[in-house]
């Protein structure tokens, strides 16, 4: 017993000097950033390679479109106070297997829509998938922000991006493959079904996950368990959220998947045929991958402070995005005059030059996704080194995020002009740029000198409590 209780000792004080290699391997923090890329690879990733091809695949997009405000509404409503608080009970382990199993339902449910026209089982189970990749972002976001320390954050998102973006890109080259002929207007069975087994194996892949108590990086701040109350985590979770520089980054989080269904739905649903909607989808991933790299280097860059390397993220990020809406903009007005002579869905990229310039868009659009997802989820992580904070404002995240997808594709299922949302995606996204500027600004050197982050990530530990860091249980 004597034996076994220092064997623990020395795992939880991040310190496993006498484990085996494997496991010094196992609780490495850049091998666990790679293993929740690669759950992310196969289940919101395949599904981005679905919702990439316009309406999900599927020549009734409204259906799609609805099944996707069930999906981000349920998001909205469970991400911050309900799965925020159940990750700092159970860790990310238990959130990755109670939300994975969502990803293969959703596309079973497409299959089955092929055979039957069954919409509601689309729609229920998006909802299902809704509160699922809650529990998944919110245990990959922890994961990524906490696990490594602060000067390899930037590196951190820039590998996850790279390969959960892998998943949207293969994903749509293989329906690319399986469409090629195709002339129906929807993808085959056997898309679904290929996507339907890569979610399932992502989600059996979370019992892999390492809790925080092992993860052996020295900045991370782990929470005692017996702390870890329903009141004392609401409090917190109130406390982080009402911070006037967190206040301010929730607009950005509000617009960061305002532009899907605009650029699914409009730009590539209605502009291209069956297999270049596929290919675009691929090359749209794809970009994000090549995004990922480029804004992680910049909030990484070498003898920049991190106060420094936030505001350069900032002048790129909105100089890029008023030159890709720009561009945007002329592509809305030349498809508008199409769609008024009736020409929808017709495009093949073999119609060169017609269609290069709008496939040209849609790459850099995607681009542009990764720029702004990864600056948030810097901003998130620059806020403090908790799991149990990066927890919750990933939750604001995830919740702010969803809700304003939800509207945006409520807006697109409506049939609202395509002109029309298009301003609204340019818009929200450069206004929010704009109100974000005080927290940006705010930025510290370290998130450990920051007095306010390192309270709130100590408030559920007991002041009086004089345990040392070695007897913290794991998750």
């Amino acid at each position: 017993m004597e034996a076994e209780t220092r064997t623990e000792t020395i795992v939880v004080d991040n310190q496993p000097q006498k484990k085996s290699g494997v496991y010094q391997l196992y609780t490495n923090s850049w091998f666990q950033i790679l293993l929740i890329s690669f759950i992310c690879f196969c289940c919101p990733g395949m599904y981005n390679a679905l919702t990439g091809l316009g309406g999900s695949g599927q020549v009734n997009q409204t259906v799609a479109a609805n099944a996707t405000v069930a999906l981000l509404a349920a998001t909205a409503a469970t991400a911050l106070f309900v799965v925020g608080p159940i990750f700092n009970r159970v860790g990310p382990r238990v959130c990755l297997l109670l939300g994975g199993w969502a990803y293969p339902l959703y596309s079973g449910s497409l299959l089955c829509f092929n055979s039957t026209n069954n919409g509601a089982f689309v729609i229920a189970s998006g909802a299902i998938l809704g509160v699922g990749a809650s529990f998944i972002w919110v245990a990959q976001g922890a994961i990524m922000t906490t696990y490594v320390p602060e000067s390899q954050k930037g590196r951190a998102i820039a590998v996850f991006w790279v390969i959960f973006n892998l998943g949207g890109g293969v994903g749509s080259l293989a329906s690319f493959g399986l469409n090629y002929n195709s002339t129906s207007g929807t993808v085959s069975d056997g898309t679904y079904i290929a996507l339907l087994i890569l979610m399932g194996i992502g989600w059996l892949l979370g019992v892999f996950i390492c809790p925080p108590a092992s993860v052996r990086v020295a900045q991370l701040q782990s929470t005692p368990p017996k702390q870890r109350t329903w009141k004392e985590t609401l409090r917190l979770s109130v406390r982080t959220i009402m911070d006037w520089r967190v206040l301010c980054m929730l607009p950005l989080f509000f617009s960061a998947n305002v532009f899907y269904s605009y650029q699914q739905n409009v730009v590539n649903g209605m502009t291209f045929d069956i297999r270049t909607r596929s290919l675009n989808g691929a090359l749209y991933w794809i970009a994000q991958m090549f995004g990922g790299l480029v804004i992680g280097l910049i909030l990484d860059l070498p003898g920049l402070s991190r106060p420094i390397r936030a505001r350069v993220a900032w002048v790129f990020l909105f100089a890029t995005g008023m030159a890709i809406w720009g561009g945007g903009y002329a592509f809305q007005k030349w498809s508008s005059a199409r769609m008024a002579q009736g020409l929808k869905q017709d495009i093949d990229y073999t119609d060169s030059p017609t269609s290069i310039g709008p496939m040209f868009l849609y790459i850099f659009y995607g681009a542009y996704d990764a720029f702004w997802q990864s600056f948030c989820y810097w901003l998130v992580g620059a806020r403090s080194n908790s799991p149990a904070v990066t927890a919750i404002l990933v939750g604001a995240y995830k919740t702010f995020q969803s809700a304003g997808g939800a509207m945006a594709w409520r807006i697109n299922a409506l049939g609202k002009p395509a002109m029309t949302q298009f301003a609204m995606d340019w818009g929200m996204c450069m206004g929010s740029l704009v109100i974000a500027i005080p927290a940006v600004l705010a930025v510290t050197f370290t998130s450990d000198s920051d007095s306010d982050s390192v309270i709130a990530a100590n408030d559920l530990i007991s002041p009086s409590s004089d345990k040392p860091t070695a007897e913290l249980k794991e998750y």
